[in-house]
């Protein structure tokens, strides 16, 4: 089978523990299971022997195969596996001799945020972002911000990189829990709700200043999210008080947003902004960062305020806490935003580049 023409699917990401980059991964290979017309003719997913995160395959035929795990499965066995189908790899990185291949790069912050992650992980992404270049493999990213920088620090025209969106539907197309609401009595109080993990470019530290003001409210600033120490070199100094909840399910996670009273994103750097979109698709009202990328993807929908300006960030919630009107347009206009951003647009727009050929 891995001598035929056809397409596969990169499954590594299904053995690893989820994040934006696997949430993009496996929503994107549900959109594609989704949307394929042909049944005989269906993509597999290629993936390590072992337990994966979802044993179904997220819609496509599963392959298991090898010996090997992690990255040496990656680029030992996967290009062999593989074949002559067109390996579509999800989530940053891919095998440097495969044969035909797309690579999905979501942004560079492993040059622009070196001091978010360890040593070894950055040396490793850059080597293999860098050589990736070099090869015939189509780069594709997830925004204009993105395939910019992109460009910029791998040394490569604009045009080497294709763009496609990110969806957001998924949150609001699984049940709201509110079991973390009862949990933490919040079913009936307003909070705030930032959603991120450690990494220093998250910028959770700017938060002190609200968490502080809310605090005298009696309100709650409540952070969801967790960390991989392996990844994130530096630990970020968290703010206090607030209440921080962990890793959340996705229904957990759409009761938060639904009953949250504004969403707080103050990343230094992001190359979507997922959360964003998420929070929108719920109805909650967004405060985001003024960087290019989340400008990009929130428009109107999100008021805006400096990530470096503590005082700025906590004004701008106060604001969108203290005037109904604003946060009523912010809701309709987050609705409406996030109904562009769908998964099945960019499977399509994934598959369109695969039957153009690659580079």
């Amino acid at each position: 089978m891995a001598d035929t023409d056809g397409l596969v699917i990169n499954g590594r990401f299904a053995t690893q523990t989820l994040s934006g980059v696997q949430r993009f991964a496996g929503e994107m290979t549900r959109a594609v299971a989704r949307i394929w017309t042909e049944p005989s003719t269906l993509p597999h997913l290629l993936a390590p022997r072992g337990r994966l995160a979802n044993s179904a395959g997220f819609g496509l035929p599963v392959e298991q195969a090898g010996r090997l795990t992690g990255q040496l499965w990656e680029q030992i066995e996967l290009p062999r596996f593989a074949g002559r189908r067109i390996l579509i790899s999800l989530g940053n990185t891919a095998p440097l001799f495969a044969r035909r291949q797309l690579v999905v790069l979501h942004d560079a912050a492993v040059f622009a945020q070196p001091y978010g992650y360890s040593w070894k992980f950055r040396l490793w992404y850059r080597f293999l972002q860098k050589s990736l270049c070099r090869t015939d493999a189509r780069l594709v990213t997830v925004s204009e911000f993105s395939r910019r920088e992109l460009a910029r620090y791998l040394g490569v025209s604009v045009s080497r990189i294709s763009v496609i969106p990110e969806g957001g539907e998924h949150i609001r197309q699984t049940p709201p829990d509110p079991s973390v609401l009862m949990q933490y009595d919040l079913s009936r109080r307003p909070f705030v709700l930032a959603v991120g993990n450690l990494a220093p470019h998250k910028n959770l530290r700017s938060l002190s200043a609200l968490a502080a003001t809310l605090h005298e409210r009696g309100i709650p600033l409540v952070i969801s999210g967790g960390a991989n120490p392996s990844v994130f070199g530096a630990e970020a100094v968290l703010p206090q008080p607030a209440l921080y909840v962990g890793r959340v399910t996705d229904g957990q996670l759409h009761a938060l947003y639904q009953a949250a009273s504004c969403f707080v994103f103050p990343s230094l750097y992001e190359g979507f902004g997922l959360p964003a979109v998420e929070a929108m698709a719920c109805g909650c009202p967004v405060v985001a960062a003024a960087i290019p990328s989340l400008q990009e993807v929130c428009a109107d929908a999100a008021v805006y305020a400096d990530p470096d300006e503590p005082e700025a960030i906590r004004a701008r919630v106060l604001q969108v806490l203290d005037d109904s009107q604003l946060s009523e347009r912010l809701r309709e206009n987050g609705y409406r935003r996030a109904d562009f951003y769908t998964w099945d647009k960019a499977a399509q727009a994934l598959l369109a580049l695969t039957h153009s050929g690659s580079r």
